[in-house]
Order: C-alpha cells, then structure tokens, then sequence
C-alpha cells in the first residue's frame, strides 16, 4: 500500500490527517457561503430573498433543479432579474436527462444508478441547446449531471461559443466521492463540486486537499436522498472543505425535484438561519463571503 500512496501523492492525491484544515479561500476571502436548492419558479424565488432579507440572511446562490428546459423565457427572465437585483448567483439545471426521455432502464433499482446522465448523441445536442438558451437570457450558472457534457461545454466556453463568464456546477447525483474524480472533474473545468450528500468529513477533507474548485455541501437532505440533518457538522464543513457552498433548505421537500412553493421557500430561510446559528456559535471566526463578492456568477 505504501507504493500506491506514494504514487498517488506524486500526482496530487494524498491522505489527510485528523487535524487537517483548508486555507483555500474564494477570491473575495471568503471560507462559505450559502445556498438554496430547488427554487423552481420566480415566485418562491422571490418569497425566498424576501425572507431571507426579513432574516438579514444573505443568499449568495439559488439553484433551480427541475430543467432549464421545464421553464418559460419569461420565467427565467424574471428569475435573472431577480438575482441580478439582489446580486445573488443563479444556477438553473440542464433539463435534457436519462428520467426524462424515453428511457425504461432509469426507472428500475438498478437502472437508476445512471442518474440524470444523457442518452445517445440527441440528448446530448438538446442538453447544449438547453444551456445555450439560458446563457442567452442572461444566465452565468449551469447545474449539469453528466460529466461529457461538461467536457463540451467548457470546450464551448473556452472557444467562445458560450459566455466565459458562465460557471458550470456538478450535482451530488453524478454520485462523485473521492479525490481522483474531483481533480478530473476540475481539470475539465468545472468550478463547483457537489460530492455524495453523506461523505465523511475526513472523504471531504481528502477532495479539498487535492482540488482548488468550490465543494457544495449538503447540510440537509430530502426524504429521498436519506433526509439526515448535519447542521453540527457545519463548522467542521467550514473548517476542511473552505471554500464551500453550504446547500441548506433541503429538508423541507420531498425530492429532488420537489415543486417548493412560497410558504416552503420561506422555510427553507428557517433552514439557513438554523445553521447560521451553528456558525455563530461554535465558529464565529469563520469568514463568510461579502454580498458584493466580484466573483458571484451573478446573471448578466
């Protein structure tokens, strides 16, 4: 084992102690930040940041998971307008995915371990489609499930075909976990990892250690992705995974792709304000990033 570790180290992977502490930052100096998944629609977008300014709770990123697809050019103009005038980031999901087309397999215990990945070269066309459409419309944030077509879209980004100011983001349903996939995942450009919802802290250390990209980490789950609460947990996130998105609100849905409505939205503020406390509490040190962050993938 002694060789394997030595190699692995050598090429940017090594265990990490007990002890071990993240002194990566985001560019503005921040260790954390937080963020509101599963805001489906302007309305409980708008319920949620009037909340959370009611709570003088700042969110810095919402994230819509039902499909770039699954809205109306107006619905995703007045979800733009929104995060540009409270100076949030908004990252709206690729719509095209295996649960969506005509696949039989994804729906079998088994099958499902395919996830939201896509099927076949027109899926793959729609997803591009998807995401251009969004990009048009003022959107600098794309939650995608499929690693391919992170692979193209950075290629895009990188020769002009999107924006290059557009942030792409890996969900926790890719079902990556350890160190050697996130640095293939960051050396194909992405610039936010959600790992596996229920990794140990010393598993998230591990990725930190070897990668420089954002971690997204869950500090709750939906009934259908476990429904664990990790809210104590939240200043060890902070303190190994820096710099991390701390994704809270989940608890209130059902799903993944749970429809949240107004008075949901507003709860899942209870949520952020419930792990602010923690933070406040047994870290106080810890160093949140500003609202005016130059670095916020804020809609153009």
């Amino acid at each position: 084992m002694e060789n394997t570790k030595k190699f692995l180290k050598k090429i940017g992977i090594e265990e990490v102690s007990s002890d071990y502490i993240s002194n990566k930052r985001f560019d503005d100096g921040g260790q954390f930040r937080f963020e509101v998944p599963g805001i489906q629609s302007p309305k409980t977008m708008k319920a949620l940041l009037e909340e959370a300014d009611k709570n003088d709770i700042f969110i810095h990123r919402v994230t819509q998971t039902k499909g770039i697809m699954m809205l109306a050019d107006e619905e995703i103009q007045d979800m733009v307008d929104l995060a540009k005038s409270y100076g949030c980031e908004l990252f709206l999901s690729v719509g095209p995915r295996a649960t969506y087309d005509t696949s039989a397999t994804v729906h079998t215990k088994e099958g499902s371990r395919i996830g939201y990945r896509l099927r076949g070269y027109d899926n793959l066309v729609y997803a591009i489609e998807d995401v251009k459409r969004a990009c048009k419309l003022g959107v600098r944030g794309i939650l995608l499930y499929d690693e391919g077509l992170l692979w193209i879209l950075n290629q895009m980004r990188e020769n002009g075909e999107i924006p290059k100011t557009v942030h792409f983001k890996l969900s926790a349903h890719a079902g990556h976990s350890n160190p050697a996939s996130a640095k293939l995942l960051e050396a194909q450009g992405l610039d936010s990892l959600n790992p596996v919802r229920d990794l140990q802290i010393n598993m998230i250390a591990s990725i930190r250690n070897a990668t420089d990209m954002a971690l997204d980490l869950h500090t709750e789950n939906p009934k259908s992705t476990g429904g664990f609460i990790r809210h104590y947990e939240v200043p060890k996130f902070i303190k190994v995974a820096s710099p991390v998105y701390l994704k809270t609100g989940g608890s209130v849905a059902a799903n993944h792709n749970w429809d949240t409505t107004e008075s949901e939205a507003r709860a899942r503020i209870k949520q952020v304000k419930l792990v602010k406390r923690m933070i406040d509490e047994y870290c106080p040190e810890a160093i949140v990033s500003p609202r005016k962050s130059g670095d916020l993938a804020i809609p153009e």
